[in-house]
């Protein structure tokens, strides 16, 4: 029997991955849903490759002009996700979540009930709502599985191992595409610098967070919430070469390293193997890499952002979607060339800091729309806000 799969954004770099491990394995899996925002030429042409009937497509506008072509090769398209329970008739055994951003929350809060196993690359989700979301995947009895590279890394080296058996979880950061930069220079650095990471393809905003260091530190509260670790026991070590992902030390003196090639396929690979799928083919083991590991203590004079941790509460608050929110538009600041590099990172560090955001850090979210809502009245606060131009 066929591995029936649904993929919530198989128009981007996650999705698009996954389908290249599929296509080596048509006869060994059926995808029920795939969805997009508005590249619907894209996923016409996954949708027909892969013999796919459902298809979701959230812009109003790439919907509505799309509808009509779907119809000719007799794919049925929705334009929400509260039709999931119209396109299943039972539960899929797996799902991988990777729509970005906040607008990923709803459909992987949503999609739990129907599947065995679902793989999360959708980060804002485990950051802002994990306490909502391991109750639902409890409540259904629904495996999860991280996908971002170092928390795949933990989680795999993991298995079978006791938490209570953890001292130390580091996690890697290649310092990304400013790290030789000298701080100095940082105010008049180019956009298109600062966005040419040197080991990944990632797309401008996640480049952005990479330079910034914000990208670990929303990786660190993941790692806090995922492991049910506490701040204390998780450190950022910087590896430029982005071989090694993740390291654990034990409190019986034992060391596992995780290392793997740059690149999403392997994470992704494993949270498929579970299922009838052919050997990935991968290279050797690189022993230039591992006789140069270069591992370095992060410099918080160099990275200031990573002075946030400190301010990271240790309860589930709705703090962290403050902090997602505020980077998130203050990015867009950015790459408009509204403000500068320097900007960003002094403007984010002094409105997490603010009163009236502060006051998140001790209110627990109950439900997805408390943080939706909050995210909705974020952006335009930050819109209107006298900080966004003023200079420091």
């Amino acid at each position: 029997m066929k591995t029936q799969i649904a993929i919530l954004g198989s128009t981007g770099s996650i999705g698009k991955s996954l389908l290249k491990i599929i296509s080596r394995n048509k006869n060994s899996f059926k995808i029920s849903l795939l969805t997009a925002n508005k590249n619907y030429k894209l996923l016409l042409n996954q949708a027909i490759k892969f013999n796919v009937r459902n298809v979701i497509i959230t812009d109003s506008d790439s919907y509505n002009i799309s509808k009509n072509i779907f119809k000719q090769y007799r794919i049925r398209t929705y334009n929400n996700f509260k039709y999931f329970k119209k396109i299943f008739s039972k539960k899929n055994d797996y799902v991988m979540s990777s729509i970005v951003g906040l607008d990923g929350l709803i459909p992987t809060f949503e999609i739990i009930k129907f599947t065995n196993r679902i793989a999360i690359a959708n980060k804002e989700s485990i950051i802002c709502a994990w306490n909502i979301l391991a109750k639902e995947l409890k409540k259904y009895k629904t495996q999860f599985i991280p996908v971002d590279s170092e928390h795949f890394s933990v989680w795999y080296a993991l298995k079978g191992t006791c938490l209570n058996n953890v001292d130390k979880l580091y996690l890697t950061a290649s310092g990304g595409p400013l790290l030789k930069t000298s701080f100095k220079e940082l105010d008049k650095i180019k956009i298109k610098k600062i966005i040419n990471h040197p080991n990944w393809k990632m797309g401008k905003k996640i480049s952005v967070d990479s330079s910034t260091m914000i990208n670990k530190i929303f990786e660190v509260i993941e790692a806090k919430k995922i492991f049910n670790l506490s701040y204390k026991d998780l450190e950022i070590i910087i590896h430029p070469k982005s071989y090694i992902h993740a390291f654990i030390k034990f409190k019986d003196g034992m060391i596992k390293i995780i290392a793997h090639e740059t690149t999403m396929e392997i994470p992704i690979y494993n949270t498929l193997k579970y299922h009838n799928i052919n050997k990935l083919k991968s290279k050797k083991i690189d022993l230039k890499k591992l006789n140069n590991l270069n591992f370095s203590k992060i410099s918080s004079k160099k990275f200031p952002l990573i002075k946030i941790i400190n301010e990271l509460p240790n309860s589930e608050t709705l703090f962290e979607t403050v902090l997602v929110t505020i980077n998130d538009e203050l990015v867009k600041l950015l790459l408009n060339k509204k403000i500068t590099y320097l900007d960003l990172i002094k403007k984010l560090l002094k409105l997490i800091t603010s009163k009236e955001f502060v006051e998140y850090k001790f209110i627990e979210p109950k439900k997805i729309n408390d943080i939706l809502d909050l995210n909705k009245k974020i952006k335009s606060v930050i819109q209107n806000h006298d900080i966004i131009y003023k200079k420091f």
